[in-house]
Order: C-alpha cells, then sequence, then structure tokens
C-alpha cells in the first residue's frame, strides 16, 4: 500500500442547513489530519453545491463524493462541475459515482436496470466530457463493478462491508489502484449500548439487496440479517468501543489492503449534528 490514510464519511456535511457550520466543522477535521472528507451527493440532480462549499472554505483536506448517483445527473453536467473543482482546488475534489439501489430509484418513478450497463455508459460520457479516470471512483462492491473501478477509475469507495471484502476488493483491483471503503463506528464501551447505536443505522442498509447480496457470498444469511443484524454481524461491520478500540477494528481494514478508511462515526441518525467530541477522540488514535 502507497498510502494510509484517515478520513471521514459523515451526512451532516449535507444534511445541515447551515453552510458556515459545515464549513466550520470541515476547518477542524482539517486541523486534526484526517486526510478527506466523503459525503453524499443526495439524490437531486447533478453535483450538490456543498461539495464546492467546503472546498472553497477550506485549504487542504480532500473532498469526496460518496456517492453521485448515475441515475440523476448527466456525465457532461457532473464532468463540467469536478473539472471546475479541479481548476480551483488541484486535486482535491474525487467524484465517486454509484449505481444506487432498485428500491431507492423505483418509488421516485426512474427504471432501475442493467446498473453495470448504466455505469459503464455512463463512464463512456465522463470520457467524452474529457474527466480523465484519475479524478473518479466507484461505489463498487461486487466483482464486476471492482473489475471495472480498476480499469476506468481511481478505484473503489465501497460501503458496507467487513473487512473480508476490503481483502477481496484489493485483490481484484491489484496494488495500484485506490482502496477507500466506508466503515461506520460507534464510541461506546457498553455493548448493548453501542449495538443499539450500530442497529439504527444497520437495519436500514439490510433492507437493501445490493448490501445483503454482497454480505452473502462472504458467507452470512437470512438469520444473520434478521432485527438489524445479528451480533456478529454487526460486530463484523461496525467497530464499537473505546478509540483505541475502533482503531483496532478500522485496522482490519487497512491490513486487508485498504489505503484509506472513511470513517462515519453514528450518532443515532442525525445528520443535524456534528460529532465532533468523537472525531478529536478518534484523531488521538488514528492521525
Amino acid at each position: 500500500m502507497a498510502q494510509r490514510l484517515v478520513s471521514v464519511w459523515q451526512p451532516f456535511f449535507l444534511g445541515s442547513e447551515s453552510q458556515s457550520a459545515a464549513i466550520d466543522a470541515a476547518t477542524e477535521l482539517e486541523e486534526l489530519g484526517y486526510a478527506r472528507l466523503w459525503f453524499s451527493g443526495g439524490f437531486e440532480e447533478n453535483v450538490a453545491p456543498r461539495f464546492r462549499e467546503i472546498l472553497d472554505g477550506t485549504k487542504r483536506i480532500g473532498v469526496a463524493s460518496g456517492i453521485v448517483s448515475i441515475w440523476h445527473s448527466s456525465p457532461p453536467e457532473v464532468a463540467a462541475f469536478a473539472q471546475d473543482a479541479e481548476r480551483a482546488h488541484p486535486g482535491r475534489f474525487l467524484l465517486g459515482l454509484g449505481a444506487s439501489h432498485a428500491v431507492l430509484l423505483e418509488g421516485s418513478g426512474t427504471t432501475y436496470r442493467k446498473p453495470y450497463s448504466k455505469m459503464v455508459e455512463y463512464l463512456d460520457g465522463l470520457d467524452a466530457a474529457g474527466l480523465p479516470p484519475e479524478r473518479r471512483i466507484l461505489a463498487a462492491l461486487g466483482p464486476r463493478m471492482l473489475e471495472l473501478s480498476r480499469d476506468r477509475s481511481a478505484g473503489a469507495h465501497p460501503y458496507f462491508v467487513p473487512a473480508e471484502h476490503t481483502a477481496e476488493a484489493r485483490a481484484a483491483l491489484g496494488p495500484d489502484r485506490l482502496l477507500a471503503p466506508e466503515v461506520a463506528v460507534v464510541l461506546e464501551a457498553d455493548a448493548t449500548t453501542a449495538r443499539v447505536t450500530a442497529r439504527q443505522y444497520t437495519s436500514g442498509y439490510l433492507a437493501l439487496p445490493n448490501y445483503t447480496n454482497n454480505l452473502r457470498r462472504f458467507g452470512w444469511t437470512d438469520e444473520d440479517f434478521a432485527g438489524g443484524g445479528s451480533d456478529r454481524l454487526v460486530d463484523a461491520l461496525i467497530p464499537w468501543g473505546t478509540a483505541e478500540e475502533v482503531a483496532a477494528g478500522l485496522e482490519k481494514h487497512y491490513q486487508a489492503g485498504a489505503d484509506e478508511v472513511a470513517v462515519q462515526v453514528l450518532n443515532g441518525g442525525d445528520a443535524t449534528t456534528f460529532p465532533a467530541d468523537a472525531f478529536r477522540a478518534l484523531a488521538a488514535v488514528l492521525t
């Protein structure tokens, strides 16, 4: 691994109605030594302006979309945003793209079909618009999408995965592509309390077939998915405990081949409050 970066994945940066609060939080994370900020692009058309606002309001920290949906934004418009960000802040914006989920798309009237073919078509559009592969990364879980990440982007940004997936992803990507999994954590030493918080997060994702089908490949079953996840599954997906214990859980992903881990601190599903104390405590042991 050429890199060993600690980044932040936090819904607060899109969820906060206050631009100044988002920039203040980003500035503190920059000062604490985190490498990059990841947050969702949401489901609106094109790239959310918050990405550019944070780039403009900070000095060094990277900013990445995790993810912009290929069903909601056109390649020319997305490429234009990324190219403009690159001109203003060279090397700091990474465009994360993903195929989202059928249940989320079809509820909004969009037909979800052939996501792999859609991604290939989308990347063709970005090529035509002049956005180079090194300025984009794919939310990849299965083997075909990981191979596409290797061949046509900077690498992969898997979400909601155990360390076993990180090892598989590294094998698929080879040594030279960026592997930056998101890993959610709970800073809570009591097992019962930590798992309650974790299940507030896992319950939603275990209702999405893309994630459960991926987990099945590593031996997890319907019994593990019930009730927000078995203790064993929750513990495999969500490091919890003291800052030092959480760091040990994140270490499994680095050992499995991650260059960068995007840490999401869970705080009960609240996207309007930034968990500053948790990121300060983690910075003391991670950065």
